[in-house]
Formats: structure tokens, C-alpha cells, sequence
């Protein structure tokens, strides 16, 4: 008989000295957090516990990746919550990195064990060009540290591998319908708890004292500049209303790819994917952020659109698309309702808020200059560094040189632009913004090629979204602000949905292949 695992049983009821043991050690452990619990050290006693759970969630993803990707995502979305609770602790921000190269270990060690199912991304030499190059600008000699070229390959690379990761982990139809469940209950969680701060305020999810180097990201507000509404910009579960906002943008677009495949394949679980959308719609509206606001909007009129013209046409499924879009604007549409009435001057702002500044008849309209003339502005600004040729280096103003500056005590580097594109023109130079779009063409390039691939079938929502996601992020996002890809959240769900993307097809043929045996093998017997 083969040994399932090499994790000795021990039967304590037998071992007198072992039991012993066990339970001075509890006492030991009980008597430290008493004494924590009479100083008032809570962060200490958290801290202690956040590193039992975090020892249990290493074990668990070098016993089984699969149950690392469930993890590590859900870690990823509530990692800031604990973060901001204890003092915007380093050894929490650091807990992803860590869960990550623990997931690849897990991952490569089953992989040379077994045959795993892995693939060879279309676009693989212009990725391996850029990170080529991205390892070159590590020694860029007008960087003034080397710790800023190790957090640009951190921020921009290390998420890459779990394409791999996600592409190998569904087997079966099941697997991929229980990980977008999965995430629909993240998406749930979040919202809820970011529409609930819009409505009570910043003392709800935010501890009475915050710490000073995220204190301003989670106390933002916007007035409107003719009514003079003001309206609080949430940051929910994450310590800024930015990535609470980037969070929106991801799961709006996923949420309705989720929602579109669940009425074509006639499965269960739409409730719980519609009612995500709603809860994201309405949070896109209390978030305050024109940019959210103009984001989802912008994608639900493509997506509907892409939907429309991807429709299974042939299979007479035409009526389900229409049903997506019902129903979408349904449960949208009473969420929104809801709020009005229960909440009437909460709403009332964010709607003046868009109306006043995103409105082309408003005198007080930003939308040309914030679309347009501020960020062109921002990318030309970049060329007038001395170094816009090689640029200073990859990490050089990266989402999180202040820990860089703080903790190794780098000299500042003082270079910045409002422009994702010219933020790459000052890390990496001229030639890496070239490499980095012709890195972002191919890519978009492959996703659509699949999209169209499966044009026609049930799983043409879930594979359009990726592709529009993945373009959005590398292309017209990245170019308004690069922070959004190299926000961690926006990056392993690029990663992770391109790997799901390249598997569809494949996914696609087996489940028809399966679902068309049992009626073969009904209609070999009748003959």
C-alpha cells in the first residue's frame, strides 16, 4: 500500500511524556498572552498570532499549491487590512513576497514530480527582452542604491510565474468555476466593507491612530466645486483609496465575465456573481473616484458590445447575452435604488461630484484636462530629466521607495512624473518604454487572439474580459499611471488571468469532449 504522507500520528493518550509536553507548552503560550493582554501590547499579541497563521498557511501551500493559489489570493486582498491595524508593519508588507517563492517551490517540486500541464506563452521573448533589460537597469550608475533596482524587479517580476501557476491549476471545468466563486466571495467581502466606510466614515475599518506613512491615503475626501458636497473617498480592507479603487476596476470587469459565462453554461452560481456586480457597481459610485467611475463605465459599454458580437449566435444562445445585460442592469439598478433611499445625501454627493467635474456641459468639467492634457503634459515632462536617454535606473521612483529610503537609507532619488509612460522613460530609459509597449502589444495581441478563438462559444465572456483586462492594465491604464501595474493587487491578477486565459481552449475541448461521451456511448448501445 502506498504511504500517503510521512507525517508521523502521534497518539498523545499513549505518550505520557509527549503529552507532558503539549501541555506545558500551552501553559507557556497562555501565560505570554496573558501577560500581553494585562500591558495592552495588542500589536505584539496580533503580531504573534499573525506568525502561528502564517507558519500554518506555508505548511499548508508546501503540502498542496493548489490550495497555496486560494490562499495566497485571499492574502493578497485582506493583507493591507492587518497591515494598517499594526502600525504599517514591514513583516505584514513583506508576507506576500515571502508566500509567493514559498507557492513556486510548492509548485516546481510537484512539477518534477508529476506531469503538471504547462504551456509556452506566445509572448515569451519580448517578456524575457524586458526582464533582460529591466536586470540590466539594476546597475544603471545613476541609480544612488541598488536596493531601488531589487524593488523594481520585485514590483514589475515577481508575480510572473503564477501564469504558470494558474494555467496548470485547472483541470477540469469545476476547478475553474470554484476559483471564480472563490473570488466573487473576496469581491463581496470587499465591496461591502467599502460602501459600508463610505456611509459611516474613516473611523470604521481605520484604527484611531494611523501611521504616519499611510495616515493621508486612507483620509482622502473630494468636494464638488459648484455645490460644495463633500463625499469620502473609502479605502475599505487596503491602507489607500487607491487600491481599494484599483480593486473596483479588477473586479467589475471579472464580475461580469464571471456573470456572462455562468447564464451561457446554465450552472449555478449567479446569484452570488450577479450580486457581486451589483455590490461593485454601487461601490464604484461611493468610491468618489472619477477615475473609477469612468473606468467601469467605459468597460461595461465594451463588454456589453464584445458580448453582443461574441454571442453563441449559431446555438440560438443570442437571448442569454441579452439576459447578462438585463440582468446586469437589474441587480445594478436596485443596489443603486436601494441606496438612494436609505442613503439619499451619501449618493447625492458622489453624483454631484461626477456631474460637476466629468460633465462636458459643467463650467467646472476636468474631464478633457484629466483624460488628456494633464497626463500628455506629465509624459513630456519626463524629457526634461538629463537622463531620459538611459534613464536612472528600474525602481528608481517604483511604488514604495519610501521603504527603500527609510529602511536602507537610500539617498533620494527625486525624480517623478504624473505619467506612467514617462515614469518608465525615468526608470528605464527611451529604449525600455519601446520594449515595454512592444511587450504590451504582443501580449494584448495573444489575448485576443484566444477571445476570438472562442468567439461563438459559451466561454467567450470569461475569455474577452481577461483579454480587455490585460489590455486595459498594460496599455491605456498604464499610460495614465504606471502605479497601477505595479500595484501588487493589479499585477498577480494580470498574471493569474492571463495563465487561466491560455488555458480555455484546451479547457474548452475537454469539456466538450466529455460531455459528448456519455451521449456517444448512449447512442453506440441504442445501435
Amino acid at each position: 500500500m502506498r504511504m500517503i504522507g510521512s507525517m508521523p500520528s502521534f497518539r498523545f493518550s499513549r505518550s505520557p511524556g509527549l503529552t507532558l509536553v503539549a501541555f506545558i507548552g500551552v501553559l507557556c503560550v497562555a501565560y505570554a498572552v496573558a501577560q500581553l493582554v494585562l500591558a495592552g501590547d495588542i500589536s505584539t499579541l496580533v503580531m504573534s498570532g499573525l506568525v502561528f497563521v502564517g507558519i500554518a498557511i506555508v505548511v499548508a501551500i508546501l503540502n498542496d499549491w493548489r490550495r497555496g493559489v486560494y490562499l495566497l489570493l485571499g492574502w493578497i486582498v485582506f493583507e493591507d487590512l492587518f497591515r494598517k491595524y499594526l502600525g504599517n508593519n514591514m513583516a505584514v508588507f513583506f508576507a506576500k513576497d515571502i508566500l509567493t517563492i514559498v507557492l513556486y517551490i510548492s509548485f516546481f517540486a510537484a512539477k518534477r514530480k508529476r506531469l503538471l500541464k504547462s504551456f509556452r506563452p506566445p509572448f515569451l521573448v519580448p517578456l524575457l527582452i524586458f526582464i533582460w533589460f529591466g536586470v540590466i537597469q539594476m546597475f544603471n550608475p545613476n541609480s544612488t542604491s541598488i536596493f531601488y533596482g531589487i524593488l523594481g524587479m520585485k514590483v514589475y517580476f515577481l508575480y510572473i510565474p503564477l501564469m504558470y501557476i494558474s494555467y496548470a491549476l485547472f483541470e477540469s471545468e469545476l476547478d475553474l468555476r470554484k476559483f471564480f466563486a472563490f473570488n466573487s466571495i473576496l469581491i463581496l467581502i470587499v465591496a461591502t466593507l467599502g460602501v459600508a466606510q463610505a456611509i459611516i466614515g474613516p473611523n470604521f475599518l481605520n484604527p484611531t491612530v494611523i501611521q504616519d506613512d499611510i495616515r493621508g491615503l486612507s483620509t482622502l475626501y473630494r468636494a464638488a466645486p459648484i455645490s460644495g458636497l463633500i463625499a469620502y473617498r473609502p479605502n475599505g480592507v487596503f491602507v489607500s483609496s487607491g487600491r481599494f479603487e484599483n480593486f473596483l476596476i479588477i473586479s467589475w470587469i471579472v464580475a461580469l465575465g464571471f456573470g456572462g459565462y455562468l447564464l451561457l453554461r446554465r450552472r449555478s452560481g449567479r446569484n452570488l456573481a450577479f450580486l457581486s456586480i451589483a455590490l461593485v457597481g454601487v461601490a464604484s459610485i461611493m468610491s468618489a473616484s472619477r477615475g473609477v467611475f469612468m473606468w467601469n463605465a467605459s468597460s461595461a459599454l465594451v463588454i456589453v458590445a464584445a458580448f453582443l458580437w461574441g454571442a453563441p449566435w449559431r446555438q440560438g444562445e443570442a437571448r442569454r447575452v441579452l439576459r447578462v445585460i438585463q440582468r446586469t442592469l437589474l441587480f445594478v439598478g436596485l443596489a443603486i435604488l436601494f441606496m438612494i433611499f436609505a442613503f439619499p445625501d451619501k449618493i447625492a454627493s458622489r453624483f454631484a461630484i461626477y456631474s460637476e467635474t466629468l460633465s462636458p456641459d459643467s463650467p467646472t468639467s476636468e474631464l478633457v484636462f484629466r483624460a488628456r492634457d494633464y497626463p500628455l503634459k506629465n509624459f513630456l515632462n519626463a524629457f526634461g530629466y538629463p537622463h531620459w536617454l538611459t534613464g536612472y535606473g528600474i525602481g528608481t521612483c517604483t511604488l514604495g521607495i519610501q521603504y527603500v529610503v527609510r529602511i536602507m537609507h537610500a539617498v533620494p532619488m527625486g525624480v517623478a512624473v504624473e505619467n506612467g509612460y514617462g515614469q518608465l522613460v525615468l526608470e528605464l530609459g527611451i529604449l525600455g518604454l519601446i520594449l515595454w509597449i512592444f511587450m504590451s502589444i504582443a501580449i494584448s495581441v495573444s489575448a485576443w487572439k484566444i477571445a476570438a478563438r472562442l468567439r461563438g462559444t459559451t466561454w467567450f465572456p470569461l475569455a474577452f474580459v481577461i483579454f480587455w483586462y490585460s489590455f486595459l492594465l498594460l496599455g491605456p491604464k498604464g499610460y495614465i499611471s504606471f502605479i497601477s501595474y505595479q500595484d501588487y493587487l493589479m499585477n498577480a491578477y494580470l498574471w493569474i488571468l492571463l495563465g487561466i486565459l491560455f488555458r480555455l481552449p484546451k479547457l474548452a475541448e475537454e469539456t466538450i469532449q466529455s460531455e459528448a461521451a456519455p451521449d456517444l456511448a448512449s447512442a453506440n448501445g441504442q445501435a
